[in-house]
């Protein structure tokens, strides 16, 4: 089947179903191209303005849902107790430079997350015990806890002489 036949039976086939269209709704149009191009040519224009008509008629949109911008894992809790899985030293982003301390913390809430060790010098190792509040270091990347230092297993920071 060439081309042309293809495009004989298409036309054919798109006619019988505008004529069975036509005689089952009563609509007269002036005259069959406009009523063939009026049936086949449904714009998601007309749709979109239909839609809005009923909306507003059934007393405006919906109203939406607010989320919640903040996914961290400690934000609902002011502290959590968690234990040290590993103490790692991450570098901070590019203007700033050093070795960082932090530590890689099992939260009590199941999460893990990696916390920032303040001050200088540590005591911390694997299994130890740690208070961990939110709020992120800006020039690590991840860090989005802080380890309470004087708190459970972690010593509090040396004084100065």
């Amino acid at each position: 089947m060439n081309f042309t036949n293809a495009l004989l039976h298409l036309r054919s086939f798109v006619g019988s179903a505008l004529n069975n269209a036509t005689t089952a709704s009563s609509i007269l149009l002036p005259s069959a191209a406009s009523s063939s191009f009026r049936l086949l040519h449904t714009t998601t224009v007309n749709f979109k303005d239909n839609m809005l008509l009923a909306m507003h008629h059934r007393g405006g949109p919906p109203a939406r849902k607010a989320r919640s911008r903040d996914k961290s894992k400690i934000s609902e809790y002011n502290y959590l107790k968690g234990i040290v899985l590993k103490t790692v030293i991450r570098h901070p982003k590019k203007p700033n430079s050093g070795n960082r301390k932090c530590a890689i913390v099992r939260l009590s809430n199941g999460n893990e997350v990696c916390a920032y060790i303040p001050g200088e010098g540590h005591n911390l190792q694997e299994h130890s015990q740690v208070m961990v509040k939110g709020g992120r270091r800006r020039d690590l990347i991840s860090v989005r806890a802080n380890i309470i230092r004087g708190k459970l297993d972690c010593a509090p920071v040396k004084a100065t002489k």
